[in-house]
């Protein structure tokens, strides 16, 4: 058997998808970034002297001697899942995979012109076969994606914002690209969840997946319908104040909290674009080269006002209305943050009793 053979391919019956483009699966925030990026002439060369800064071969070096490399005879369960998640996405190179002791459960896949994807013994020993096929497909999207040349600057960048934190304007100029790429960073991690599910097939898998790795292996204490609701009430919930600690909570952050990460993947999974996928009917990598930066970067503008339209956080609520010549914005501001009542649509307000209009409310 050769690394890029796939003579021993799971019995299972699952679509494949014969030179799939990871724009198919991609957020389009990612998508757009991804897009322009590969449309950069010389971005490669330079950013393989900028990686020369980066420790990747001492990490190589760390995970061979330090952790298991999965192969044939050792860990073979997981070997077969990843050729079998290469073989759907049509990946041809297949990547080494290691276990590292770790009793938290994690995944990542780094490096760039040979990605390694790397699994705790906490996340194998957390998810049965099911769900472990998903998010070993969630990690060959990554690599399918290109995702570790972002993930590679946004490292260097945070390294580079520490060493220069002492000049004046610096690092706030440094730290403003940090946050910008740890927006990426996020729908990067949309993007591979829906990469996972074409591979796994399965989304009550991938949401089981998710459950466990924000409470435990305790489904019999769980239900995929109330974490759900979760993540329904913590877009709703509060005010406007929630809605800034909402925001400060998730800037630091490389991944979206993962009831919010369940809800965009069962939305994806029902969505028109899931089912031409599993139709056979989706973007070509061979086009990928054709793909128009511009066409990119309006869909994406178009996700996030349709976020900001359809949205039940109180903050993007306003910011909706007002966009649509809803009322004045001091007013509003002042009448979400103390709980005033509006009067008469003027922007005044009087202040509300419990049952008041101050707080959110459940309509979209």
């Amino acid at each position: 058997m050769t690394e890029t053979g796939f003579e021993k391919v799971p019995a299972r019956d699952r679509r494949r998808f014969p030179g799939i483009s990871s724009r198919a699966y991609e957020h389009p925030a990612d998508r757009s970034a991804l897009v322009a990026l590969r449309k950069l002439s010389g971005f490669d060369t330079v950013f393989k002297a900028l990686s020369g800064l980066l420790p990747e071969r001492s990490l190589r070096l760390l995970f061979l001697s330090e952790s298991v490399r999965v192969g044939e005879t050792q860990f073979p369960h997981l070997h077969a899942m990843l050729r079998d998640a290469c073989y759907i996405l049509d990946l041809e190179k297949v990547p080494q995979m290691y276990v590292q002791q770790d009793p938290n459960p994690n995944a990542m896949c780094i490096g760039l012109d040979e990605p390694i994807i790397v699994v705790t013994t906490g996340l194998v020993e957390l998810l049965d076969e099911e769900e472990m096929r998903a998010v070993v497909g969630h990690e060959v999207g990554h690599a399918l994606s290109g995702h570790a040349v972002y993930r590679t600057i946004l490292l260097f960048l945070t390294n580079l914002a520490m060493k220069v934190a002492w000049i004046p304007l610096g690092n706030v100029a440094i730290m403003t690209i940090v946050t910008a790429l740890r927006e990426w960073f996020r729908k990067s991690e949309l993007s591979a969840d829906r990469a996972g599910l074409l591979v796994g097939q399965d989304v009550q898998a991938s949401m089981r997946g998710l459950m466990k790795i924000a409470g435990g292996n305790h489904l019999h204490e769980m239900n995929v319908d109330a974490f759900l609701a979760q993540a329904e009430e913590y877009e709703s919930a509060g005010d406007l104040r929630d809605s800034v600690l909402k925001i400060l909570n998730l800037l630091p952050r490389t991944h979206p909290f993962t009831t919010v990460r369940a809800a965009e993947l069962k939305k994806w999974a029902e969505s028109r674009d899931h089912q031409r996928i599993m139709d056979g009917h989706y973007p070509r990598r061979e086009d990928d080269k054709d793909t128009s930066v511009t066409d990119s970067f309006r869909q994406s503008a178009a996700h996030y006002a349709d976020t900001v339209r359809t949205s039940k956080d109180p903050l993007l609520k306003l910011v909706g209305d007002i966009a649509g010549g809803a009322g004045d914005l001091g007013g509003r501001l002042r009448d979400k943050f103390t709980g005033a009542a509006a009067a008469g649509g003027s922007g005044t307000g009087t202040a509300a009793g419990p049952e008041g209009k101050g707080g959110a409310t459940e309509q979209g």
